[in-house]
């Protein structure tokens, strides 16, 4: 029988100062990992006008960034699948070096394209690092802790991941049109490496697999045995519903922040109207705003997105392994999707100001961007070592690919004739009600080993 709770020592009392090294190095590339996929949410309108040659935001614009991202989800699938195998065969610390090389290089070198072709391609293989460090990150950490710390420390690597957000946002806010020196800021984390290979240690439970010649990364015994398949079936739909709503409803906090103050803009153009002919009603519909009006509300939307949301974001991915700790993993992943679930038509409907946004974004950013770091404390659980990183990478990014689709079906249903973008989210965030179908049929791990 467990002790008490209260007669139990705080989680990090037994962590050494060689596993918080540890976490400390897998979080850094993790910051950096988030950074090159957010970099490009912020800086893609300037990069892609000038590489289209056009000042429209609308057409070309848009589409290319939605094919763009669509190839970073792409190439952040092969590259967790392929490098989760890796890190299974080859260590843990050779891995991670090549997958933080492997993104800090090409995004650095996104500063030299100039056709759209070097764009996608950078973009796919940057993916593939950011896809693949994650993957081995997330398995370290798991490997290293100690079993009352693990959900704790994992859910710090993952919320970590809010750091990376602000730096991109940072970056992208403080070279505005020069797009390209927010790239030059990716080259910064090639020097992770030489902290990995002087540091990180390859992990017991790892070396005891190779030592008794298990199937080191083996796709075929991941998939042949049924415990290991269903594990990862399920694992990547619940990371496909996380994802998902990831692209179609987390990050529209930034659209539905930007329709407000344009909403406000137009009311404040109808009401100068209305006084400047004595009292004949003008609807705010009939203006449309200002050049400056929309640039304002734009970067506005950019800092309401980024650093408010976000930061409520971040304390979600840094409640979920206390509440993982006490509740258990099915539980906390429950409790973040009903939150979601509650908070979206509110956000999307309640406020009638910019300010009154301000306020609930940072709860819609806790509970939609919450359950992500469930995945890096649940999914490690669900594999035997000498699988980990496979399995891990498989279902997180297996995950990438499935909610892939959710960049179309998001597009199409705002797209839709007469769609308000607030109703769009909130049919998007029904998305959250198949996470909660998936989570009955998953395992509760809580309190249990690694499976070895």
């Amino acid at each position: 029988m467990e002790e008490p709770e209260l007669n139990q020592p705080r989680w990090y009392a037994e962590v050494t100062a060689y596993q918080w090294l540890v976490l400390a190095i897998a979080s850094a590339g993790w910051i950096f990992d988030v950074f090159e996929g957010q970099v490009f949410n912020i800086t893609r309108g300037e990069m892609l006008k000038e590489l289209l040659e056009s000042s429209d935001t609308s057409g070309g614009v848009k589409f290319w960034g939605d094919i763009f991202l669509a190839v970073f989800l792409i190439g952040g699938t092969l590259g967790g699948v392929l490098f989760g195998s890796l890190a299974d065969r080859f260590g843990r610390k050779p891995t991670m070096a090549v997958t933080i090389l492997c993104y800090s290089i090409f995004s650095g070198l996104t500063y030299f394209a100039t056709e759209l072709w070097h764009v996608a391609a950078l973009r796919f293989l940057v993916a593939m690092g950011v896809g693949g460090e994650w993957a081995v990150a997330a398995a370290l950490v798991a490997e290293v802790f100690p079993a009352r710390a693990r959900a704790h420390a994992a859910g710090i690597f993952h919320a970590s991941s809010v750091l990376g957000t602000w730096i991109a946002t940072l970056a992208g806010l403080w070279v505005g049109a020069q797009w390209r020196y927010a790239y030059l800021v990716g080259v910064v984390p090639a020097l992770l490496v030489l902290w990995v290979r002087s540091s990180v240690e390859e992990p017991e439970s790892w070396r005891q697999a190779e030592r008794e010649q298990r199937r080191m990364g083996s796709f075929g015994e991941l998939f042949g045995d049924r415990r290991w398949a269903r594990s990862a079936i399920l694992g990547m739909i619940l990371a496909a519903v996380g994802l998902g709503t990831f692209w179609g409803v987390t990050v529209a906090g930034q659209n539905l922040a930007e329709e407000m103050l344009l909403r406000e803009a137009a009311g404040e153009a109808a009401q100068i109207a209305n006084a400047a002919d004595e009292g004949i009603s003008n609807s705010p519909e009939r203006f449309e705003p200002s050049v400056e009006a929309k640039k304002e509300a734009g970067e506005k939307a950019k800092f309401a997105y980024g650093i408010v949301e976000t930061a409520g974001g971040g304390l979600g991915l840094l409640a979920f392994g206390p509440l993982a700790a006490r509740l258990g993993r099915k539980p906390t992943f429950a409790l973040m999707q009903l939150g979601a679930l509650a908070i979206v038509p509110i956000t999307c409907y309640v406020p009638q100001t910019y300010t009154q946004m301000l306020c609930l974004l940072p709860v819609f950013g806790f509970f939609t961007l919450g359950m992500h770091a469930g995945y890096a404390i649940y999914f490690p659980e669900l594999f035997p070592g000498h699988l980990r990183a496979t399995g891990t990478g498989v279902c997180f990014n297996g995950g990438r690919l499935l909610a892939a689709s959710m960049l179309w079906i998001s597009a199409e249903v705002k797209a839709l004739p007469g769609m308000d973008l607030r109703l769009a989210v909130c049919l998007l965030s029904s998305l959250f009600l198949v996470g909660l179908a998936v989570i009955c049929f998953l395992p509760e791990t809580k309190g249990r080993p690694l499976p070895e």
